[in-house]
């Protein structure tokens, strides 16, 4: 028996890709074949994949699983494919919320959502990494679901802190204010100019000198360029750092001078960087959209609207009242282990065993 996995980009940093990677080593160990093909790759990982052009004839036995994320050819290269298929949704931000910011990316989004309901008739079994995106897959018409988390490790980079940051960083809390971190992609959708209007709030009332970090590449040329100037309007320059995209030891160094992680995104259909802060026992504020309340469960303060007055008002209890962080780092400790990367993998390789053998 062998079940391929098909997705449209295959990246070292992506969660999508560490999870295509682990969910491979996980169906090898348990006997079945299988082995991964992409639309485009990073470098890096180019040897633990193959292009889809190299996909081949069909075989007996062979399932094809699809990762769907985005809008891609790669999907119509699947479609025509008369194996059985398998779906794995990690979901597609809607494309209303990245009109007008990145054209190209809008267009794929739109397409993802369109090829998601048309493999819905085909899919034999689709698999969610949250009930939201299941209750998404649902809707777009699909019929054997179930829920497991993403395949990473959530409770570690893997990585030891990378020493010349965590200096830095170091120094810069030893002269005062509290550090506040979003790490994820410097997009429109995920709202980083939001936790820029909290930020000049929280300084005001409570942390004249407190910090945001955003850590993440940003999404097409246009945004990135107008949150930068949307900081220098409101003299956050020098508060504000726009990190870029970070290895494992960089972001290491980031998770452990966090004093808070902070999250005003619009749309999540899981949200891994919320589960990693948890895992670094770092507290979490975050707007409640779309998945975010789910993956926080009890262990984090979700909030309901996102005004600025309210969610600063939020973060300094949070950050001034001890009682509060040792029973949010409790409740964090016991989350986290509803995504046990071992237990997801297990359960993913037995739904899929099931799935085929029907």
């Amino acid at each position: 028996m062998r079940i391929d996995q098909v997705l449209p980009s295959l990246a070292s940093r992506d969660a999508i890709g560490v999870h295509t990677l682990a969910l491979t080593d996980a169906l090898r160990a348990a006997g079945f074949d299988s082995d991964i093909y992409y639309g485009n790759c990073t470098p890096d990982v180019a040897g633990r994949g193959r292009p889809i052009t190299e996909l081949g004839r069909a075989g007996k036995d062979r399932w094809l699983l699809y990762h769907a994320s985005i809008g891609s050819g790669v999907f119509d290269i699947v479609a025509a494919r008369p194996e059985p298929k398998l779906v794995n949704y990690h979901n597609i931000t809607p494309a209303e919320l990245l009109d007008g910011w990145a054209f190209q990316v809008t267009y794929e989004v739109a397409l993802g959502r369109a090829q998601l309901e048309r493999l819905a008739p085909e899919s034999r079994f689709a698999v969610a990494d949250s009930a939201f995106n299941e209750s998404e897959l649902i809707e777009a018409g699909y019929k054997g679901t179930a829920v497991v988390p993403l395949l990473v490790d959530m409770t570690s980079t893997g990585a030891a802190p990378d020493r010349t940051i965590a200096r830095r960083l170091a120094e810069a809390k030893s002269r005062g204010g509290a550090d506040l971190l979003y790490v994820g992609k410097i997009s429109p959708h995920k709202a980083p100019h939001d936790l820029v209007k909290m930020l000049a709030v929280y300084r005001r009332l409570y942390d004249p000198l407190a910090r945001l970090h955003l850590v993440g590449s940003p999404l097409g040329e246009r945004y990135g360029p107008a949150l930068e100037s949307f900081i220098a309007r409101l003299e956050l320059t020098d508060a504000v750092e726009m990190v870029g995209s970070l290895e494992p030891a960089g972001l290491e160094a980031y998770f452990e001078a966090a004093d808070a992680y902070v999250s005003a995104s619009d749309h999540e259909g899981f949200c891994v960087p919320v589960v990693e802060a948890m895992g670094h026992g770092v507290p979490v504020v975050a707007f409640g959209a779309a998945a975010v309340p789910e993956t926080v469960g009890d262990a984090g303060i979700v909030l309901t609207s996102k005004e600025p007055l309210r969610f600063a008002a939020a973060l300094a209890r949070v950050l001034s009242d001890q009682d509060l962080r040792r029973a949010l780092a409790e409740a964090a400790a016991r989350r986290v282990t509803h995504f046990d990367l071992g237990r997801s993998k297990a359960r993913f390789v037995d739904l899929l065993r099931t799935a085929t053998a029907a």
